[in-house]
């Protein structure tokens, strides 16, 4: 069972009642079309005993569950020549529930807003003397769901260790922790706030949103009534179980195809995770959809993003600041290389090799012409988020 195939099956009635978006129009026919005839593709054909297998493109979409292998494999892979010889932390910075309306409304501000209050925080705390008093190298992946599909939004903050001082040196945290999370909390919910206030200013992204006095005033009342939850995690560890750790969190769709068990004609149920264990979650087939289809992202927005001595204006020469701070040599591009590429033939070579003669491959003998795709008629589109 798969995504594709609850779209399919209760597709048509969702879409008789409601309107897609662009960005959400767009993810739904990637999905539906990923692997198919649709996307085209090519008949391989084994060189030995002749069997012959169709082999379809896949749609490549961000928020499609079945391709997201190889995009974290490709992603994970560029990643090592940036990570540093010393202990990981992983933070997780959430929004409040009292902000999940204004998030439906405008998802790309609120978005832009929880990006810019996390890393400003990590930053400004980073810069103390009394923590570390230098640069950081983190990123910020950022997630909006939670086990049953219902909105929770959050950025992972995965950061290495230590800081970069002005004066090249590399500062480690002495207390067993990067930052206290109580103080992390409320400097975010402040920032955050702040920039909420600024964006109801005149000509500014929320003034619509936040125009009336007396309701910005009731959502400031919430968001102050409580500390705001930045969960802290142990240490990971080194390099090779921090990009284990990285592979979790960086290409996770809201639902994966391993977590459907079952659908008919009125419910669909998936697993979510309990205490002890697992549960099975049954939702009506449009309230799945409708859940799913609140965490599309907006068309070109970037979820994973990296700051500090990892950003992207000066990375090479910053990092090699902070090895040479560390006194450990760069990684050998050449082996790193190597590696990628020994993992990939070996992917393939098992791809090509024929089942059925098991000593032979396929090869690649005709190709399959792309068919064109539509929605149907009730599926039309409205504008942004």
């Amino acid at each position: 069972m798969t995504l594709a195939e609850v779209f399919r099956r209760h597709g048509p009635a969702y879409l008789a009642n409601q309107v897609l978006s662009p960005a959400r129009a767009k993810v739904w026919r990637a999905i539906v079309a990923c692997r198919t005839a649709v996307l085209g593709g090519h008949v391989e054909t084994c060189d030995c005993c002749g069997v012959t297998r169709h082999v379809y493109h896949s749609c490549r979409n961000r928020h499609c569950p079945q391709c997201q292998t190889r995009a974290k494999e490709d992603w994970l892979a560029k990643r090592r020549q940036e990570l540093l010889p010393v202990p990981y932390f992983h933070l997780v910075f959430t929004l409040p529930h009292a902000l999940h309306a204004l998030i439906g409304q405008r998802p790309r501000v609120l978005y832009e807003m929880l990006f810019g209050a996390a890393a400003a925080t990590l930053t400004e705390f980073a810069a103390n003397p009394r923590w570390l008093g230098g640069t950081l190298a983190f990123s910020l992946i950022l997630h909006t769901w939670k086990q049953d599909l219902g909105r929770h939004v959050h950025v992972h903050a995965l950061v290495a260790g230590g800081a970069l001082t002005p004066e090249g040196e590399w500062r480690s945290p002495t207390r067993g922790f990067l930052f206290p999370v109580r103080a992390l909390s409320r400097v975010f919910r402040g920032k955050f706030i702040a920039a909420l206030s600024e964006a109801r200013g005149p000509r500014q992204r929320l003034t619509e949103s936040l125009a009336d006095e007396k309701l910005w005033q009731l959502l400031r009342q919430q968001l102050y009534a409580h500390d705001w939850v930045v969960y802290a995690k142990q240490p990971l560890g080194g390099p090779e179980q921090v990009l284990e750790y990285l592979g979790r969190y960086t290409h996770r769709v809201a639902i994966s195809n391993e977590r459907l068990v079952t659908m008919d004609e009125m419910t669909v149920r998936f697993r979510v995770r309990a205490t002890p264990g697992k549960r099975v979650l049954q939702l009506p087939a449009a309230g799945f959809i409708e859940r799913f289809l609140l965490h599309v992202l907006p068309s070109g927005f970037k979820r994973i993003r990296h700051y500090g001595l990892l950003a992207p204006a000066a990375k090479a020469t910053k990092l090699a600041l902070a090895r040479q701070a560390l006194s450990v040599p760069a990684p050998d591009p050449l082996i790193t290389a190597t590696v990628q590429e020994f993992l990939q033939r070996v992917g393939r070579a098992e791809w090509a090799r024929c089942p059925h003669c098991q000593n032979r491959r396929f090869v690649p003998t005709a190709a399959i012409p792309a068919l064109r795709q539509a929605m149907p008629q009730s599926a039309s589109v409205r504008g942004p988020p």
